[in-house]
């Protein structure tokens, strides 16, 4: 396993569209989530132990923000054919199975992931309702002990943006397993 950090993308960049299958059997694009104050696109995957890690964190947050216009949103890029723990079908049973209160979406082109400049599961995007770049971080400080957190990044920054605060300018990149990318 080896670790990679993610890629700090200006702050203030653009969303970046698209068009991708649940695994609740629904197409989603940015446009679904026109409802939502602030979104969290996080690029994850059912096998790396990173996202494993912090998956039960990323529901709870999504569970405590989500009736304050908050929608978090899971993609897998990973090459589903040599790492086929990551295809839709198993997709749909860890989400069953995990209770996922969020959309977990299927990216089999990795075209989305490239848009975004994602490199490593879990990469956290956050977009305010103008859907520009307002916080690109960690979930939190110790991604392996979540008994051993004492700062909570994504929840602190989520917090901030609701509050109308400043969001710490200084944003620690997340690490984790590198995209499974597909060989040509």
């Amino acid at each position: 396993m080896a670790l990679v950090e993610s890629t700090m993308v200006p702050l203030g960049t653009e969303a970046h569209d698209f068009n991708l299958d649940g695994t609740d059997g629904n197409t989603y694009s940015l446009t679904s989530f026109t409802h939502s104050e602030i979104i969290v696109i996080v690029f994850m995957c059912n096998h790396c132990p990173y996202v494993k890690a912090v998956l039960q964190r990323l529901i709870n947050l999504q569970n405590e923000f989500i009736n304050k216009g908050v929608q978090f949103i899971g993609i897998n890029s990973n090459d589903a054919i040599n790492y086929p723990d990551d295809s839709l079908e198993n997709m749909k049973i860890m989400a069953k199975e995990k209770k996922f209160s969020f959309p977990y979406l299927f990216d089999p082109s990795q075209s989305t992931a490239k848009k975004y400049n994602a490199v490593c599961t879990p990469d956290l995007y956050v977009y305010g309702e103008n859907r520009k770049l307002i916080y690109r971080g960690r979930v939190d400080d110790n991604w392996e002990h979540q008994e051993k957190v004492t700062k909570k990044d994504l929840k602190l920054a989520l917090e901030n943006i609701l509050t109308g605060k400043l969001i710490a300018s200084e944003q620690i990149p997340s690490i984790g397993c590198s995209i499974k990318w597909k060989t040509p």
